[in-house]
């Protein structure tokens, strides 16, 4: 039988799906990672949880793993759920799969909800292209070159944030990616104290430092593109055209990819030429 992996509810338990209910209940082996949080959440649902309940959190993830593969090459079923959201996810879960993968063991899933993707569907800002950057680093110097990093990012970007330290990320942010960045921070996901802050980066700056609690996603916008200096594009036009390419062409193809003038960058290329 598969190690089933299952999401859970942020908050709201009327967010769990028929199908969790039904995982719950049917399970021989429930690996969570609070067992209390499980429990509870099997009352609110009205479930009774029959098969063996064992923590499975952080610090002793690689410690429950032989007891839990041994349990699925027997056949018994093992469900696993982190406290809210998907596992794996920035929560346990990633090693269990790894190596259920590694024996080529059955894994599936039973889809919930996500903090991710839900704070990026709030947040206003673009959700074509986007990636998760997890929990931002802790110690003040990696997070100054991990907010770098993101200074030329394209995509929308979420990750995670502890509410002790948010208001000092944020304002480590206006300096790293200017001010005007537009964020937005989203509070307690599905519970009764929902909040979705939106706005530049200098103006959450200024709200986080009147001490926000709760758990905390983070949604970044992508940065702007920089426009090309046109003199920098003639080179690279010009080789092209020696190469046996139009000029005209090449000069169109080239300004709507960088955002620069066609014309500007046509009669740049044409004097560059007639001066060579």
């Amino acid at each position: 039988m598969p190690l089933v992996l299952a999401g859970t509810p942020l908050g709201d338990s009327r967010d769990a799906s028929p199908r969790l209910a039904e995982a719950l209940a049917d399970a021989d082996v429930i690996a969570a990672e609070d067992t209390r949080r499980l429990r509870s959440l099997a009352t609110a649902l009205g479930v009774t949880l029959p098969g063996r309940v064992v923590s499975f959190y952080e610090d002793v993830e690689s410690a429950r793993l032989p007891k839990l593969l041994d349990a699925l090459r027997e056949g018994e079923t093992v469900l696993l759920v982190t406290d809210a959201g998907m596992p794996s996810v920035s929560d346990p879960g990633y090693r269990l799969v790894a190596a259920c993968a590694a024996e080529d063991l059955p894994v599936t899933c039973v889809p919930g909800p996500s903090a991710v993707t839900t704070a990026l569907a709030l947040s206003g800002l673009a959700p074509d292209r986007f990636c998760f950057e997890g929990f931002v680093p802790r110690k003040p110097g990696e997070r100054g070159k991990w907010l770098a990093e993101l200074a030329g990012e394209r995509r929308t970007t979420v990750f995670f944030e502890s509410p002790r330290r948010l208001a000092a990320t944020l304002a480590e942010a206006v300096e790293v990616l200017g001010g005007d960045r537009r964020a937005a921070v989203c509070r307690e996901l599905t519970k009764t104290y929902e909040e979705v802050r939106r706005g530049s980066l200098a103006e959450l700056a200024a709200w986080a430092g009147d001490h926000v609690r709760g758990e905390i996603t983070v949604v970044l916008a992508g940065a702007s593109p920089r426009r090309a200096n046109v003199q920098d594009l003639v080179g690279d036009v010009l080789g092209r055209v020696e190469a046996g390419e139009r000029l005209k062409s090449v000069a169109a193809e080239v300004a709507a990819a960088t955002g620069v003038s066609k014309n500007e960058l046509y009669n740049a290329a044409l004097a560059a030429r007639r001066d060579a």
